[in-house]
């Protein structure tokens, strides 16, 4: 393998990394052979220089290829979808979207909804098909955003850690599951992600895609919406650099061969009336059941028509 201070010198100093030199990267990460420290440096590196497209791909790539990917019967293609948020305060939409996703039974006709193209009208069909599978391999809180792992801890005896194998019998049965990186899944983004909010590089767009991303390819998705915040309570403060960050998800996903959509959403109080894992969780249940803020519903019911045949690109 390369040995990382000459690769965290290349990216220090602006330069392009070579897929070959992202890939030791990730390995070190992984394996443990990298020290704390030279992973807090390429951390900084990528979040002061910046990657281009090309070293973004193949940091998601790199992350998603370092522990299994997940498979799924012949009868689930086209129907494993999932939906994810670069987070805010009182973001509880995961909870409630993923068993909402997976009673859906609407079957996409064509690409061309994907593609924005269809003047704004979905282009699906109700009709009995299986219902969707929604396979989430979410995350905790970053910076001062709540963490829909978190959320679900707060259930007494929930455990969000699941094999692929236990992951695929809860699909069977209930058809959504909502899980957290592993030894055995994602395991390079397990470190990064905490390694990222104790090293001021939570915001870093590269790093943000290839988080986000390299869990969704592990997950062998058919489809995929991201819910991208912008706002006093976001991440991204401006509609512009969350405009930005979008762009680079729906670029990277189409490249990993998953529709992939995106929708801007200002943040700026928090999403519903409850903040606090507990209270949130509460809150997602009446969403179910009908009720709950009218804010959260709405985005409850954008999100999920993206994720059942909506629109694809950014809006």
């Amino acid at each position: 393998p390369t040995p990382l201070p000459p690769l965290i010198r290349k990216k220090r100093d602006g330069e392009r990394l070579e897929d070959a030199e992202i890939q030791s990267f990730v390995r070190g990460v992984t394996e443990g052979t990298a020290q704390q420290g030279q992973i807090g440096a390429m951390l900084m590196a990528i979040r002061l220089r910046g990657m281009d497209a090309g070293e973004t791909l193949a940091l998601t790539q790199a992350m998603a290829s370092s522990g299994r990917t997940l498979a799924w019967p012949p009868a689930w293609h086209g129907l494993v979808v999932d939906k994810h948020s670069t987070g805010g305060v009182g973001d509880k939409v995961s909870l409630a979207l993923a068993p909402a996703l997976a009673a859906c039974g609407c079957k996409v006709r064509g690409p061309r909804g994907w593609r924005g193209d269809s003047g704004g009208v979905p282009e699906s069909l109700c009709s009995p098909v299986p219902p969707r599978q929604v396979p989430m391999i979410s995350g905790r809180g970053l910076g001062h955003t709540g963490g829909t792992l978190d959320k679900l801890e707060a259930i007494p005896g929930f455990r969000v850690s699941q094999s692929p194998e236990e992951m695929r019998h809860i699909l069977e049965r209930v058809g959504c599951c909502i899980v957290g990186q592993s030894a055995e899944l994602v395991p390079a983004d397990r470190v990064l992600y905490g390694l990222r909010d104790v090293t001021a590089t939570v915001d870093s767009l590269p790093l943000i895609t290839a988080s986000i991303l390299s869990k969704k390819a592990a997950e062998r998705l058919s489809a995929l919406v991201l819910d991208v915040k912008f706002g006093g309570a976001a991440l991204y403060p401006t509609q512009e650099s969350a405009r930005e960050l979008a762009q680079s998800l729906v670029e990277v996903g189409t490249h990993l061969g998953i529709r992939t959509a995106a929708l801007l959403t200002r943040m700026e109080q928090p999403l519903g009336r409850a903040v606090g894992n507990a209270l949130e969780v509460l809150e997602a249940l009446e969403c179910l059941g009908g009720g709950g803020p009218p804010d959260l519903r709405h985005l409850v019911t954008a999100l999920g028509q993206c994720d059942t045949g909506g629109h694809g690109g950014t809006r």
